[in-house]
């Protein structure tokens, strides 16, 4: 049995759950996420959905791999219904920090939406907790996995995950605290695990069991000090 940490290629929309009338608001609550989750394009566009997070201020932020060289891909920001060119804050890499802040002429924006802003979560995600990931199409319930339910070989650099591979967002999207509504992450890869069938000839099969998501503290890092929202 081996392990891969693969980018996540195409997206997915979010599939909304039933509440108990108790958690009406917290329904209520989570579908406004809806309203800071963007799609990325490159010029020209990509065959796979693009996402990123509204953080304020005219500033996205979206995968490093989701983006690619901001000079050559001259990514544009779909995002309220308008259709807005990026410009590059600050560009990390796949195979370092994947990351990749834009920014946008916040002034095309709705008002609202100009006076709206994505808090960073101040604490680390902890096992079971229960976040939602949110897409322009829609938000999807997962939960934060355990350190051992990753692959012991990719522990240490993946240890940020969730479950629920099918059904939440791609790249660029974020993850959010299901309670709190602050930003927990943004998704960079799937963990999957490939079982390699000891009759020869039978083909391996592929297992996607987790998806790695940055998470805020790197975040946090990443973005320049001179940057606020």
């Amino acid at each position: 049995m081996s392990v891969a940490a693969k980018v996540l290629g195409l997206g997915c929309a979010g599939l909304a759950i039933a509440f108990t009338p108790t958690a009406v608001r917290a329904q209520s609550d989570q579908a406004g996420l809806k309203a800071f989750a963007v799609h990325i394009n490159r010029t020209p566009r990509q065959p796979w959905p693009g996402y990123g997070v509204y953080l304020g201020a005219g500033l996205v932020l979206t995968a490093a791999h989701v983006a690619g060289n901001v000079a050559q891909t001259k990514p544009h920001v779909v995002i309220a219904g308008q259709d807005l060119p990026a410009q590059l804050v600050k560009q990390g890499s796949l195979e370092s920090v994947d990351l990749t802040l834009l920014s946008v002429d916040a002034t095309k924006l709705p008002v609202d939406l100009r006076m709206r802003r994505m808090p960073l979560c101040e604490r680390a995600p902890y096992t079971g907790e229960r976040v939602v990931v949110a897409v322009p199409e829609g938000t999807a319930p997962s939960r934060i996995l355990p350190r051992q339910a990753i692959p012991a070989d990719l522990r240490g650099r993946f240890d940020t995950a969730i479950a629920d591979v099918a059904t939440t967002g791609n790249s660029g999207s974020g993850v959010f605290d299901a309670a709190d509504l602050c930003l927990l992450g943004i998704m960079s890869r799937k963990i999957s695990i490939i079982r390699r069938p000891l009759k020869i000839g039978a083909p391996a099969r592929t297992t996607d069991i987790a998806k790695y998501f940055v998470p805020a503290a790197a975040i946090k890092a990443f973005i320049p000090q001179n940057v606020s929202f």
